[in-house]
């Protein structure tokens, strides 16, 4: 059993991460803005109300944790969702520094992964172009600070371009940097599908400072 701090665990992807960790027999500390929207009761499961923008506040809750999955987002409707991606992860980043956390895993974007030789998904023409301030901030986490972390053991898990509620069936694959699709040229996964793999690099690690992807 492994001591997890979770960030965002109330969101969409941070939920069935969540409900995957605690099926799986971890221990999970979730913390979140609004601890009223954990429904879950669970006795490995502790909810904490905490400001994570706060690098203080993530490196006192890190203490004692085996690893930290950050599933944060500042909400697709809020209008500053692009600067407060960049802030917080700021934030937790050095946080997670000064506990001497040593294994940070984060909900990552589909937007920086390859659709053909040189060409990101973002860069595509694909995307709405209202999304793509947030977009880019995520995967700017990436590629630029997560990308010039040392001292931290991390993964950025991007997720299929289309990642929906649906069935877990343990059936994926992963990939490195480009968008997985099927054979029909669609790049899909279920959100429960995704935690699976999630907690399957927890529990076994097999990606050090890089990026991995999935898909069907």
């Amino acid at each position: 059993m492994k001591k997890i701090l979770l960030i965002g665990a109330s969101g969409f992807v941070g939920t069935a991460i969540l409900n995957e960790a605690l099926d799986r027999g971890q221990q999970v500390t979730a913390v979140v803005r609004h601890p009223e929207k954990i429904k879950t009761v669970h006795k490995n499961l502790e909810v904490k109300q905490g400001d994570v923008s706060s690098a203080k506040t993530v490196a006192d809750l890190c203490n004692g944790m085996d690893a930290v999955i950050s599933a944060y987002n500042p909400g697709w409707t809020n209008p500053d969702i692009a600067a407060e991606t960049t802030r917080v992860y700021g934030a937790i980043l050095e946080g997670v520094r000064k506990a001497g956390g040593k294994r940070l895993l984060v909900v990552g974007g589909a937007g920086s992964l390859f659709v053909s030789p040189g060409k990101r998904l973002m860069d595509a023409g694909l995307i709405p172009e209202s999304y793509l301030p947030a977009i880019r901030a995520l995967a700017n986490v990436y590629l630029i600070d997560l990308a010039a972390e040392k001292s931290i053991d991390w993964v950025f898990f991007s997720p299929a371009g289309d990642i929906h509620p649906g069935k877990r069936t343990a059936h994926f694959r992963l990939g490195k940097d480009d968008l997985i699709v099927d054979e029909k040229g669609e790049s899909k996964i279920s959100v429960q599908d995704y935690a699976v793999a999630m907690i399957d690099e927890l529990e076994k690690p097999a990606h050090h400072r890089e990026r991995f992807t999935i898909g069907y």
